[in-house]
């Protein structure tokens, strides 16, 4: 044995973000009847009668108590926190070699001397090997544990995989005490796994502890304890391992699994494996953090918000809807006789089917998916390119009881893995080369592949229909949808059978559909609704990652090979049918395009669609209602105005000298409640009181058909659901005196001036709409973005327009603040707006108002923003 390291002095703490007087030596009584002295960064106990608490962190290999600096520096003053160094590690003594049962026995010696009051809750952080050690003390302590934070660690290799490839290598008997003891390889390589995500003061601190060799005895001896595989005779710690890891569901405290996913020891699969064994967790999923989580992202304000709720009462519940009164499968079950067509896709090569083989497909699916061994609730990722195996591979996993994972092209390839990655697939259907692609990118590495050509034959054989088990029960999850990432990275949303059948159903209501009616999709995942609405469904020729290269004669055709009554679009998708048609030399629309003429409705959602391209659609469709359903990922419909409505609420605004408020997107939907509450209000302390008409702030929705939540990501879920079934959109706006709602921007998009906030939408629609009255300028969007620090932005308006990027010319910059009245910082122009691949309309005001930062510090304006289809839906 050799003696610790000697502590760093006060300057040193200090330089590293820590309080000196955190530091302590203990000496600690041990199990083995000897004294050890324990190294501690201690906040102390909390003087007041708020609830607090006691966080004892516990580091992993080849860390020590500096990891948890986050956690001091966040809780000190309002929760005792004490990060230990584990014996042989840190500032604590080193000591000879200890097991897996030493560590657990250890901790549970500090733990006692310490003397954490029995009166208040008792919290366990822990990281890496950490985690396992804290995990081993809980299974015999659940009276003591209140609730466990555990970061990136695990118990046990999970099922079906090998240990990580990076600790088996420095775990053989021939690098081990060369990598882990004689160099700081061990040390250097955790430290650098974080990248740039960690400061240069953290890496200094992080090796400090670690410099000699005899400092680092520890650190191979931990390697060394892992039980890599079994093994005769079995390893020393397999046992006690195994022993924890069975009792793991016996935990009934709640637990935080803060997870960093880029990491390449404990990936997501730890992850996965905790929380199917710990009964009463939840996964707040950190995309863009590696191993050291909690020096990387802030872990420390997700827990900061679970502890509110785990110490400040209870969360109102989401008021029990009524189940449906029919499943998913309705429509296809409704006409499963029929050979009338249910769906037309790839136009060119006359791809149809009709209700009775689909349904008998879709059984085909289901059975074959059953024999293969799917179970359910296993999540599979869909593959299949946009088509009509696509309709049949979803509606034949959800009857197998399978959740179908749909992520779509138009999140970009980084978008599309890393939606994949994160919902942990045990399956994925789609063709070989997908297989392929997944297998490479690590997309799935777990998951069993399926062929859908093979699966197509298998449902296509001409057998009697198969004997399936019931149907999956309504409260079952289905399916996770992904968000398009256009505000941050894309979201995974869960949805029940339930909540999608009642979210068909207030489609069917808000749009009297019916089985005469034919659906033309025009945006590829809508075309799943056409099965369960039992309406026959036409997909247009466009990529799904381009709807803004759909043509006049793409969407006319789609029309016409299914006799559509109804046609659905994203705002990019109606823009360029419109532009299209007015370069067309044809002389009549009515007559060349009979098609889109002979719609009865055509609606568009994603993002505000102006009004020029909805009277442009109602004369290339004059008998169609032209509606803009308001709604998100998360729920939908939420709101619903026709082009009418629109016209009739600017004119009413317009009377009463409101200016452009807006968009309005009209009252809400059958079955939708909306309300308009203060904006940044604190979704812990509950449901927010209403505002009155006519105030602005954040939207939130509650219906029957609002998502179960996100995937992995309990933070983001929590705040967005205060409670009692409210959804918290994100949106900012206001309810009129007539229950018309409108949209006046995201709130992470608010403008935060000195005279207050303003919301990004009014000063946009001003500016369009002057501009294209004094036709001094013709300009593409428009984004209002704030520039300079919180409580003090200017406003900066950015025009896109096919002129050089800068500054804007005096006479554009006059025009643009009389439209606006109020106080405008700059005007500026750019070629190129970045916005989502999805939709191509969302534009990320975060990306342009930095762009506009550098401009106006000095600068060269690039020749256009960054484009945010590189980076959109990083996960």
């Amino acid at each position: 044995m050799s003696q610790a390291p000697d502590r760093p002095d006060g300057a040193t703490w200090r330089g590293w973000g820590i309080d000196p007087s955190w530091s302590r030596m203990l000496d600690v009584p041990s199990h083995d009847g000897t004294t050890h002295r324990w190294h501690v960064l201690d906040t102390g106990e909390v003087e007041g009668t708020a609830p607090t608490a006691t966080i004892v962190c516990v580091h992993g290999n080849p860390t020590w108590g500096y990891a948890w600096k986050s956690f001091l520096a966040e809780f000190s003053g309002r929760h005792r926190v004490i990060a230990v160094d584990q014996l042989g590690m840190g500032y604590s003594d080193r000591v000879g070699l200890r097991r897996y049962a030493d560590r657990v026995a250890d901790l549970g010696d500090v733990v006692d001397s310490l003397e954490v009051a029995t009166d208040s809750p008792l919290v366990l952080a822990a990281h890496d090997w950490g985690g396992a050690v804290a995990m081993g003390w809980a299974v015999d302590h659940a009276d003591r544990v209140s609730a466990m934070v555990l970061c990136n660690t695990g118990i046990g290799v999970p099922e079906g995989r090998g240990a990580p490839r990076i600790i088996r290598l420095a775990a053989s008997r021939a690098l081990r005490d060369l990598v882990c003891r004689r160099t700081n390889a061990f040390v250097e390589g955790t430290v650098r796994l974080s990248g740039s995500r960690i400061t240069a003061t953290d890496r200094r601190a992080f090796r400090a502890p670690y410099r000699r060799a005899e400092h680092r005895g520890a650190i191979a001896d931990f390697v060394g304890d892992i039980p890599l595989a079994s093994t005769v005779p079995p390893h020393p710690s397999e046992a006690a391992l195994r022993r924890v890891s069975d009792l793991l569901p016996t935990i009934e405290a709640p637990v935080l699994l803060a997870w960093g996913a880029k990491d390449i020891v404990f990936d997501d699969d730890f992850a996965d494996d905790l929380a199917r064994r710990l009964p009463n967790s939840s996964l707040q999923r950190f995309p863009d953090a590696n191993h050291l989580v909690m020096a990387e992202a802030d872990v420390a304000g997700a827990v900061d918000t679970w502890l509110d709720d785990l110490l400040g009462g209870q969360v109102e519940e989401r008021p029990v809807a009524d189940a449906p009164a029919t499943s998913v499968f309705a429509g296809i079950e409704r006409r499963r006789d029929e050979h009338d067509l249910i769906a037309v896709a790839d136009l060119a090569a006359r791809d149809t089917i009709d209700f009775a083989t689909f349904a008998r497909r879709v059984d085909g699916v289901a059975a074959s998916l059953i024999e293969r061994g799917l179970r359910t609730g296993d999540r599979v990722a869909m593959l299949t390119p946009p088509g009509i195996d696509l309709l049949v591979a979803v509606y034949g996993v959800w009857r197998a009881g399978g959740v179908t994972v749909v992520a779509d092209r138009g999140l970009g390839l980084s978008g599309l893995g890393g939606a994949v990655k994160s919902a942990q697939p045990a399956w994925t259907i789609g063709p070989r080369q997908a297989a392929l692609a997944s297998s490479i990118l690590r997309w799935a590495p777990r998951g069993v592949h399926v062929d859908v050509g093979e699966l197509m034959g298998d449902a296509g054989a001409p057998t009697s229909r198969p004997s399936l088990p019931p149907p999956p029960d309504a409260s079952c999850e289905a399916a996770v949808l992904f968000t398009s990432g256009a505000t941050g990275p894309a979201k995974g949303v869960r949805y029940t059978h339930a909540q999608l059948a009642a979210q068909r159903d207030a489609l069917a209501s808000t749009y009297a559909i019916t089985d005469d009616d034919r659906l033309v999709a025009a945006f590829a995942p809508f075309a799943l609704y056409g099965p369960s609405l039992g309406v026959p469904t036409a997909l247009t020729d466009c990529d799904v990652t381009s709807p803004g290269d759909l043509t006049v004669d793409a969407l006319d055709e789609a029309c016409r090979s299914v006799g559509a009554t109804m046609a659905f679009g994203s705002p990019a998708a109606l823009a360029n049918v419109v532009e299209t048609a007015r370069s067309s030399t044809t002389a009549s629309a009515s007559t060349s395009w009979s098609g889109i003429a002979g719609l009865r409705l055509v609606f568009s959602a994603g993002a505000p669609v102006p009004v020029e391209i909805l009277r442009s659609m109602a004369r290339l469709a004059p008998a169609a209602d032209i509606h803009t359903p308001y709604g998100m990922t998360e729920a939908l419909p939420v709101a619903d105005i026709t082009l009418t409505g629109i016209g009739a609420a600017e004119a009413d605004a317009a009377g009463r000298g409101s200016g452009v408020p807006g968009v309005c997107v009209g009252r809400p939907v059958r079955g939708s409640d909306v309300r308009v509450a203060a904006l940044g209000f604190d979704a812990i302390a509950g449901v927010p009181i209403p505002l009155d008409p006519g105030q602005t702030g954040e939207i939130l929705v509650r219906a029957p058909w609002v998502s179960e939540g996100y995937l992995g990501r309990w933070q983001a879920q929590r705040l967005a659901r205060p409670g009692a079934g409210w959804h918290r959109t994100g949106d900012v706006g206001r309810l009129d005196a007539s229950g018309r709602l409108w949209i006046e921007g995201r709130s992470v998009h608010v403008i935060d001036t000195v005279d207050g906030p303003v919301t990004p939408v009014p000063v946009e629609r001003a500016v369009e709409r002057s501009l294209a009255g004094d036709g001094l300028v013709t300009v593409g969007r428009v984004a209002a973005v704030g520039v300079g620090p919180a409580g003090c932005q200017q406003i900066v308006v950015v025009v896109e327009a096919s002129v050089p990027p800068g500054l804007a010319p005096s006479g554009l910059t006059r025009a643009v603040r009389e439209a606006v009245g109020r106080p405008v910082a700059a005007v500026l122009r750019t070629t190129t707006m970045p916005v989502d691949i999805r939709h191509n309309a969302k534009i990320d005001r975060a990306e342009v108002a930095a762009w506009a930062s550098a401009v106006l510090a000095g600068e060269a304006p690039r020749r256009r923003l960054v484009d945010r289809v590189r980076r959109v839906g990083r996960n």
